[in-house]
Parts: structure tokens; sequence; C-alpha cells
């Protein structure tokens, strides 16, 4: 399989996971009964997958000679850092961080449709 399809295919999971998990976070900030250790495993996995894309578009574009377009390096540069932002302010928000990871989560996942569109992979 080629690293494109292999970047592609990671750029749906990346969505789908996130969007799950954001979603997940969301209701458990208004449902205690969906606060249970799955949701953080789920979280972990979406969020690691963010920085897996991103060294394989960064093998794209060093190994494979790729070129891309700049906003296409900005949306994954951004959604790297907005993981590093969720995690620096989980323990600041108290019991708000169920809502801080939801609207994180789904504002990964915003970041990848946005990518995917602008690549031409999610038309």
């Amino acid at each position: 399989m080629a690293l494109r399809a292999v970047h592609e295919a990671f750029a749906w999971l990346l969505l789908v996971t996130n969007l799950v998990a954001g979603g997940w976070a969301l209701v458990a900030h208004r449902r205690p009964a969906a606060r249970v250790p799955a949701l953080w495993w789920a979280t972990t996995v979406a969020q690691v997958l963010v920085f897996v894309q991103l060294s394989i578009g960064g093998a794209l574009i060093a190994v494979a000679g790729r070129t891309v377009e700049q906003m296409h390096v900005l949306y994954g540069f951004s959604a790297g850092v907005a993981v590093a932002v969720l995690y620096g302010y989980r323990a600041q928000v108290g019991d708000r961080r169920y809502l801080l990871y939801g609207l994180g989560g789904l504002f990964i996942a915003g970041l990848a449709v946005r990518e995917m569109f602008l690549t031409g992979a999610g038309a």
C-alpha cells in the first residue's frame, strides 16, 4: 500500500475516532453514567492518531518528495497543537474536563474534514 493511501486511510480513521470520542465526552459532560474508563482510552487513541497522521504526512514530504499546500500543513500542525492544548488544560478545568475534551475532539475532527476537502480526499 502506498504511503499516500495510508495517509488517506488514517485521515478517515482520525476523523471518525475524534468524532466518536468528542461526542462521547460531550454526552459524559451531561450524563455521569457515560464517564467510564473506556472514554479516556478512546480519547487517547483518537489523539495519538493525530501524531501518527502528522508522522505519515511528514514522511510523505521528506521521503516521497511530495509537495503539499501550506494550508494543509497548517491544519495538520493545528491539530497537533490542539491535542497539546487539551492535555495542558485538563487539570485546570476541573469538572468541565469532559466538555473540554468533547469540544476539542470535535474541533480536531473539523480540522480533519477541512484538510480532506482541501486535498480532495473527502470529495
